[in-house]
């Protein structure tokens, strides 16, 4: 469409001579300067500024330099040369991984099934937890009650990985941590839930318990402390809401439906985004922890695969080519569900 002088300039009937429209005297006068605008702003707000420093030299040197070494996916392995100067080999680590058919891509897709496993499945029963915490702290009248209950769930977060381990190994084995029965053992062996002998055997010996003790373990671990955010957007909802609602007749479980979460929704659709993002992404350490020769069917995951592969078995292009696969499933998983979530609720991460 043909730009007319009348869409930027205004008629003066007086003088019949156009003049500058003052708005758009003040918009060109803020793209002309924006760069002077920020300068100063920088300048003003220097402290602020400084403090990102930290922030950006940690996923500068963690993030984004170590990419160049995904190089290594794509070339031959030399422990002498680096990864610049390394043969290209193309897709043949991803072949041979994805398309090998030998015990090295039936490892990698027992690797690859047991990690979307173990994220399915707490996703499905770890994602709720939070929300159902946050939802129960926010019916604690009491602050000092509230505040000792918060607590004592958000402890298991701030323990390291190999003290909560070692922890799960207690419950469930004696204090040998090789054989024998824990508090759990025994009460589930009372229960008549698992046999004596694989009890005496040790839950952790035996592949078919691996899984729930992860996730139970994990939900234990981060319920308490991924439901700050929740209950934050829980008391940001206004008082006249569950007025309305008491007027109308609404108990607590009424409001909690009709209320609460309807009000949360939009915090819930990003964080399970967030989610769904990290769903491959299983960190090795707990499982590496927890798993051994005897539950690698059940327990062994992509990243435990790429460590005995790429540090024990000092194969890194294998191990690299796994991640990378890994992190890509992922980054498609978030678009996924963002364009999911965007057409279906309107509320999207981006």
């Amino acid at each position: 469409m043909k730009a007319k002088a009348a869409d930027f300039l205004i008629y003066d009937e007086a003088s019949g001579t156009y003049r500058e429209n003052p708005e758009q005297a003040v918009r060109d006068d803020v793209e002309k300067h924006y760069w002077l605008h920020v300068g100063r702003t920088i300048l003003r707000d220097w402290r602020l500024y400084v403090m990102l420093v930290p922030m950006l030299l940690v996923f500068l040197f963690w993030r984004y330099f170590p990419m160049y070494e995904l190089l290594g996916c794509f070339k031959v392995s030399d422990e002498v040369l680096p990864v610049s100067q390394q043969l290209f080999s193309g897709f043949s680590y991803f072949k041979r991984l994805l398309l090998g058919g030998d015990n090295l891509s039936l490892e990698f897709w027992r690797a690859l099934r047991n990690t979307f496993i173990l994220s399915f499945y707490g996703l499905c029963f770890g994602f709720p937890m939070p929300i159902i915490l946050a939802l129960f702290f926010n019916e604690i009248k009491s602050n000092i009650a509230r505040s000792v209950y918060q607590v004592l769930t958000y402890l298991p977060k701030f323990m390291s990985t190999v003290v909560m381990t070692s922890l799960v190994m207690m419950l469930v084995k004696q204090g040998s941590l090789t054989t024998g029965m824990g508090i759990v053992s025994q009460a589930l062996a009372s229960l008549g839930w698992v046999s004596r002998e694989a009890a005496n055997a040790g839950l952790l010996n035996n592949p078919a318990f691996f899984r729930p003790i992860y996730i139970i373990s994990g939900i234990w671990e981060g319920a308490g402390y991924d439901s700050i955010v929740f209950f934050a957007a829980i008391i940001a909802i206004s008082p006249t809401s569950y007025e309305a609602a008491q007027i109308d007749g609404a108990g607590k479980m009424a409001q909690m439906r009709y209320v609460v979460l309807p009000s949360i929704l939009s915090t819930i659709v990003i964080m399970l985004i967030t989610r769904i993002g990290s769903l491959l992404n299983i960190g090795y350490e707990k499982v590496l922890l927890l798993y051994n020769t005897n539950t690698y069917v059940t327990a062994d995951v992509v990243s435990t695969f790429a460590q005995r592969y790429g540090l024990a078995g000092a194969a890194k292009g294998i191990a690299s080519a796994a991640e990378m696969m890994n992190n890509v499933i992922g980054m498609l998983l978030v678009i996924g569900a963002n364009t999911i979530a965007r057409k279906a609720s309107d509320v999207s991460l981006y």
